[in-house]
């Protein structure tokens, strides 16, 4: 399966000016390397400011990179001008996290729909591609839907149409940040299986972002867990979840809720203290200073490197080897 979407050292930092003073940065993706293949689903995971969104917004051109390169079906989009990613846009969408906000609250759901055709100067058959599209995302029977303004449909509903309007102009990358997170429980399983049944049928790459790892194992293929915008661990999403190798995925994992009822008393592990800075990071591993691992010696002074293990597993931890179940 070849690679849709190539990332090699992107980095964003986000200027700070300060009077008279040289600017310092706010380092919220440091150097990430991944790569997406077609018809994939990538996740990206993490804690609330690892930079999971900035990198998602990056690889769509919403943010201009510091440097670092993003190859996009061998073609290099890193510094291509906008007037000049016309094509990338019909390419290339996002889903929001909260479908009520991102949804015009004038616009009918028709409306809402053919927005993008009309922008792309899609002039043929437009009436039939909106009503495809509800019909994919299973918004039926259509005519009741497209008269209607979001607030007279509910948060699932929403998030559906959020789906068709990224979905209309037949993308082969969508990035999906948090895109259930939202929802209430018994709706966040149907949005998932809808999303994986329209990249079937379609052929989507999706890079999946989100910090709730349990429902990463039943949408996602590898994953790559972030951390002080860099990557710390990458990997099958069976070979990550099963045997995480870096203390910050394990630690991740160990703090998913179990849904056992015999155990609802157990007390769950929490990761100590609060993730760093990203306007002054650690040195050597930036999760050091939480680590119960950390040998208070390499890990303060050396910067762990993403270290390939067996199958394209990637963990970036000194001691990973000692994670290894034998």
């Amino acid at each position: 399966m070849s690679n849709l979407i190539k990332v090699q050292d992107l980095k964003v930092w986000f200027p700070i000016k300060r009077f008279l003073k040289k600017p310092i940065f706010v380092k919220a993706v440091n150097g990430v390397n991944f790569h997406l293949r077609k018809g994939e689903t990538l996740s990206i995971v993490g804690e609330s400011g690892s930079g999971k969104t900035t990198l998602g917004k990056t690889c769509l051109k919403l943010i201009e990179p510091t440097s670092g390169r993003i190859i996009y079906d061998g073609r290099d989009i890193t510094h291509v001008p906008n007037k000049e990613l016309t094509w990338y846009r019909r390419e290339s969408q996002i889903i929001y996290q909260d479908p009520f906000s991102s949804l015009n609250p004038l616009f009918t759901i028709y409306r809402i729909l053919e927005e993008p055709l009309i922008i792309n100067d899609v002039k043929n058959e437009r009436e039939e591609q909106v009503y495809k599209v509800l019909q994919d995302v299973k918004l039926t029977p259509v005519e009741e839907f497209i008269n209607k303004y979001p607030h007279m449909l509910s948060g699932g509903q929403r998030q559906r149409v959020a789906i068709a309007r990224a979905l209309i102009l037949r993308p082969r990358f969508i990035v999906a940040d948090e895109p259930v997170s939202m929802l209430d429980v018994s709706v966040r399983v149907e949005i998932l299986y809808l999303l994986k049944e329209l990249q079937y049928k379609y052929n989507i790459s999706f890079l999946y972002i989100t910090h709730d790892i349990a429902t990463v194992k039943y949408f996602s293929d590898r994953i790559a867990v972030m951390y002080a915008g860099k990557i710390v661990e990458m990997g099958d999403i069976k070979d990550v979840v099963t045997e995480p190798l870096h203390p910050y995925t394990k630690a991740l994992i160990e703090a998913i809720p179990d849904p056992d009822p015999k155990n609802r008393f157990t007390e769950r592990k929490v990761i100590p203290g609060e993730p760093p800075s990203p306007i002054n990071l650690p040195s050597g591993c930036s999760f050091h200073p939480r680590c119960p691992y950390s040998d208070g010696q390499r890990c303060i002074k050396e910067e762990p490197l993403l270290r390939d293990f067996n199958d394209g597993r990637k963990v970036a931890c000194h001691y990973a080897e000692q994670f290894i179940k034998k």
